[in-house]
């Protein structure tokens, strides 16, 4: 039976102008790979309702699961919880559970629950709350979708919230070799190797070190004995 799969929706002009480098991104995919549920899609995309809510329709009919990261702070461009309700179809408002939250949280720091900091109480209909032990304003849960926040640390603990939650398969394996000759010298045997080990994923990245032209063969499977038996077809063609 094939893994689960994903898709990642990253939100935030701040990403597509150069200005800050995503890292959910990476962390996401080894986490994912580690519980078995394959990470097949990632988008980014702007602080533009429209393209937000097409990107969540579309990933959330063609993937098991979509994790989203950014937009759902205090400010005026954080608009991902109402562009989530919107393609759902659900309203969206602050919610008691997500409000006591953050209640407590500011009355133990001493700053005020004011109008900004109330919108990240505001859950669409229905969704259900993904617990934040960083900075306390919730994700939550819609469908399939799984809308976290983009700050790093906390996007992080959010994964750890969710993660334990989900039905995974068998973990992605992977083996890896160095050849010191061209793509193109091994191209041809690399591909009758993919042909013959089609449920094996085979990539090759090229290097240049020292005046050496090389790459390295990463494979990727679920099943152990077939990970060794194409490696070994490899390694047997261009030994070390």
């Amino acid at each position: 039976m094939p893994n689960p799969t994903a898709a990642m929706l990253v939100i935030g002009d701040e990403i597509l102008s150069g200005r800050t480098r995503d890292s959910n991104m990476h962390h996401l995919a080894n986490e994912l790979t580690r519980v078995g549920i394959d990470l097949r899609e990632v988008r980014v995309v702007s602080d533009t309702a429209a393209d937000i809510i097409d990107a969540i329709r579309a990933l959330s009919v063609r993937h098991d699961h979509v994790f989203t990261s950014g937009g759902i702070g205090p400010t005026h461009d954080d608009i991902t919880a109402d562009c989530v309700a919107q393609a759902f179809n659900v309203g969206i408002d602050v919610r008691d559970d997500a409000r006591a939250l953050l209640a407590a949280h500011y009355a133990k720091t001493g700053a005020e629950l004011n109008a900004a900091r109330l919108r990240m109480a505001r859950i669409p209909d229905g969704a259900t709350l993904i617990d934040n032990p960083v900075s306390v304003a919730p994700g939550f849960k819609i469908g399939n979708v799984h809308v976290m926040a983009g700050v790093p640390s906390v996007f992080t603990a959010m994964v750890a919230s969710v993660l334990p939650t989900l039905t995974g398969g068998a973990p992605l394996l992977s083996q890896t070799w160095r050849i010191n000759r061209g793509e193109g010298d091994i191209a041809g045997p690399l591909a009758q190797i993919a042909t013959d080990y089609p449920d094996l994923s085979i990539g090759s990245y090229p290097f240049q070190k020292d005046g050496i032209y090389g790459a390295n063969i990463v494979m990727r499977g679920t099943d152990t004995a077939r990970l060794d038996a194409a490696m070994a077809v490899l390694q047997g063609l261009f030994p070390a």
